[in-house]
């Protein structure tokens, strides 16, 4: 535990595989890499908040290696692998530790950041290695998926239960060390409200009890308001670019709840003559949304749409 982190999710991120939330099969896999004192590039796969980046901190950790962090969100540039890569990666190591590249949201990365990237990671193969995070792995790059490890963060139906048991505790741990009382039925449906986005379940109850709120029903209807009176928002103003980055933000749920959330507000914000097109609108989009591949796309699609055919209040 880091006392210095304000954020509960940093302050309280695992430092052992042991005590990370995640299923047997794949902890398995990263304590045979500890136990080898070696990792090869991995790519770790799956939703928002399951783990992927606290897992690549704790196997480098383990390990000994050092460490680059690269958020690809931000530095998704060829200048970064020209430039920040190679010097790293060409550097020697005083401790003589094998050197790791941690690649957080990769696939954020540009055409030509990830063309570069598939010949950087061959290169410096000899003392470097690669952990790349991605919530979508379609947009990886076939030949960059060929040179790694996948390990796909898929929580079963079978291990759902066991592990929403393992945050549960860890939770109230969290809560009764920071003094915040709670309603445990409530913090139960909170889980499952998230589940298996576990960051955001601790960012959602650091926020809500920051201004001393008790944990109880409040919280509930606090949260499914918030994040989709932001979409309206923009909606409204016709506020493409903001719109754009909500949906980037909130693509790691199921499509399926934000239609439903947008159909909810419909009487509300909406001109009567509008509601009937966006009743149709997100009917077309719900039922693509179980034949794309992309859904942030597919998303957006909807939101446009929404935007230049239908009127608010």
């Amino acid at each position: 535990m880091n006392n210095n982190e304000f954020l509960w999710s940093q302050r309280y991120r695992p430092t052992t595989i042991e005590n990370c939330i995640l299923p047997e099969s794949i902890k398995s896999i990263f304590k045979g890499f500890i136990n080898q004192g070696e990792i090869p590039n991995l790519l770790l796969a799956g939703g928002a908040g399951t783990g992927k980046t606290t897992s690549a901190y704790v196997l480098c950790n383990m390990i000994g290696a050092d460490v680059l962090f690269i958020n690809a969100s931000n530095e998704n540039g060829i200048d970064i692998v020209r430039n920040k890569l190679t010097q790293f990666a060409s550097s020697v190591s005083l401790e003589g530790c094998l050197k790791v590249v941690i690649l957080d949201e990769a696939e954020r990365g540009t055409s030509a950041f990830q063309d570069a990237l598939k010949s950087f990671m061959e290169t410096f193969s000899e003392n470097t290695r690669f952990i790349l995070t991605t919530n979508n792995i379609n947009k990886i790059i076939d030949p960059i998926i060929s040179r790694c490890t996948t390990v796909n963060f898929k929580i079963e139906k079978s291990e759902q239960q066991k592990l929403a048991i393992q945050l549960m505790k860890r939770l109230e741990l969290i809560l009764i060390e920071n003094s915040v009382q709670y309603d445990k039925k409530v913090l139960s449906q909170l889980i499952l409200k998230y589940f298996p986005d576990f960051r955001k379940t601790i960012n959602e109850l650091q926020r809500y009890s920051v201004n001393g709120s008790i944990i109880d029903i409040g919280i509930l209807s606090a949260l499914s308001n918030t994040s989709i009176d932001e979409l309206v928002k923009y909606l409204k103003e016709k506020d493409f670019t903001s719109a754009r980055k909500w949906v980037a933000n909130n693509n790691d749920g199921e499509p399926s709840a934000l239609f439903r959330a947008i159909y909810d507000r419909c009487a509300s914000d909406l001109q009567p003559t509008s509601i009937p097109e966006m009743i149709l609108i997100l009917a077309k989009y719900s039922y693509q949304s179980s034949l794309v591949v992309d859904h942030e796309i597919n998303n957006m699609g909807c939101i446009v749409e929404i935007m230049s055919s239908c009127n608010f209040k």
